[in-house]
């Protein structure tokens, strides 16, 4: 069995996707190692029927890469179940194509886990493009966090919800028990995947994440941010292409999450919370374009609210 299989969604992003496949390759890690002194990787990418020139690149510049691809656009949550269905290692590592390994992060993390058999879940030090650390270790959310975190209502939200919600306890460069990590960068061991199975496919994307973290601490295993392991993610490059989409998405998601975990009341209650939120955005986003104030990027807003306000963010 390999010791390692990376999976990665793509969808019209062809050459930050051949980045990301540069940085593993220019890592420690090797795709077939004859001397088993280390790990031996296989590449998965699930392309979700991108438009670009995603496919044929990676099959004239990549032929190491085992390509999936699909005829249409199966989402990111989908994809990446289609990836684990395939992969043969005996850690998964679920790697967004907006992403860059540093040094010998993917070593580390086996690593981590060899040497910690109860724990199922591990997350890198995770950085922005332009080197600062990005946010990527979570606890789980309570309800009153649903109603504050990526809100308006944010900014206004109690500091020790917000530090706690964030991990803002530990240092950047910790390692330290947490409860979910972003699936920018998420390795798990095969065990807990055949275990708990694949991501819920519910969540179209955003959220799956945390559910499946969710679901292995229930079944009794650790997650663990680990500081000393680096990427880079340089951040949403897939659903900047579909704006109302994402904050459907996002919202969705997060409603899912808090109807499985917290009750139909809660989500319902949410999703009211959520909807008044996107109805007054729309009131503010419109006086200040009637003000003058960039009205092209004001009337760009309003559509995509008034999208999402359509949706009417369904609890699934």
């Amino acid at each position: 069995m390999r010791d390692l299989s990376i999976i990665i969604v793509s969808w019209n992003v062809a050459d930050l996707l051949a980045a990301c496949l540069d940085s593993i390759l220019r890592s420690d890690v090797a795709l077939d190692d004859a001397d088993g002194e280390r790990p031996n990787v296989e590449i998965i990418v699930v392309d979700s029927a991108s438009s670009d020139k995603t496919v044929a690149m990676l099959r004239e510049r990549y032929p190491q890469v085992r390509l999936s691809a699909q005829s249409e656009n199966v989402g990111y949550t989908r994809g990446n179940n289609l990836g684990l269905g395939l992969a043969e290692g005996r850690n998964l590592f679920l790697l967004n194509p907006d992403t860059a390994i540093i040094g010998d992060a993917l070593q580390q993390m086996i690593a981590y886990l060899d040497a910690h058999p109860d724990v199922g879940i591990v997350g890198p030090h995770t950085h922005n493009s332009d080197g600062t650390t990005q946010s990527s270790r979570r606890r789980f959310p309570t309800l009153a966090t649903g109603f504050f975190e990526s809100t308006w209502l944010q900014p206004f939200a109690p500091k020790a919800m917000l530090d706690r919600y964030y991990v803002r306890d530990s240092a950047d460069d910790a390692t330290v028990d947490v409860d979910w990590v972003q699936g920018s960068a998420l390795l798990a061991r095969r065990e807990v995947y055949e275990q708990i199975g694949g991501l819920d496919e519910g969540y179209i994307m955003f959220s799956e994440e945390l559910d499946w973290c969710k679901r292995a601490k229930l079944a009794g295993w650790r997650v663990v941010y680990l500081g000393s392991a680096h990427i880079t993610h340089h951040g949403g490059k897939s659903t900047e292409q579909v704006v109302a989409r994402k904050h459907i998405h996002f919202q969705e998601s997060k409603l899912r999450y808090y109807r499985k975990y917290h009750g139909a009341l809660a989500a319902h209650s949410l999703r009211l919370f959520l909807l008044f939120n996107y109805a007054w955005q729309i009131v503010l986003e419109g006086a200040k374009a009637l003000l003058g104030h960039k009205p092209a990027m004001r009337r760009e807003r309003i559509d995509a609210y008034w999208r999402v306000l359509r949706s009417g963010l369904r609890v699934h």
